[in-house]
């Protein structure tokens, strides 16, 4: 792959939009409404990184369970954490994978549900960053 073959890079940016009140948008089209739990209507950030962790599990487990049920397969991941507010962080994150594999024999079910997991723990960015920690750096530009 040549570079100039190579996909571009996907600029993010979070724009303020009103009291309490962001959109997030990506250079592919993409928005999200952010903001506080008392804003309607957005999510707050907490819950951003649920989703995103949710649908990194998915996306990860997607190709080995479409290549075993098919690609009409249903599947749904729950995720959950509550904030620790004193120290502003989430301590735990649950996640729950809900699959159909009762046409599957309980040992096929085993050796496809070891295969998922797998899967999930090699190549999901985002449950791998939340797992190791991030270095996140800030830098302030201000219009003078």
């Amino acid at each position: 792959m040549t570079e100039q073959d190579a996909p571009a890079h996907t600029e993010l940016r979070v724009e303020r939009t009103g009291t309490r009140r962001y959109t997030g948008r990506s250079s592919r089209g993409a928005e999200v409404l952010i903001g506080s739990e008392d804003v309607p209507g957005v999510f707050t950030p907490g819950e951003l990184l649920k989703i995103a962790l949710a649908g990194c599990t998915a996306m990860s487990s997607d190709k080995p369970l479409s290549r075993r049920l098919g690609d009409d397969y249903d599947a749904t991941v729950r995720v959950s954490g509550d904030a620790d507010r004193d120290n502003e962080w989430y301590p735990v994150l649950s996640e729950v994978l809900e699959l159909d594999l009762s046409e599957l024999t309980p040992d096929a079910q085993e050796r496809l549900l070891v295969v998922v997991e797998r899967a999930v723990d090699r190549v999901c960015t985002v449950g791998r960053t939340v797992k190791r920690g991030a270095e996140v750096d800030l830098e302030i530009q201000v219009d003078s």
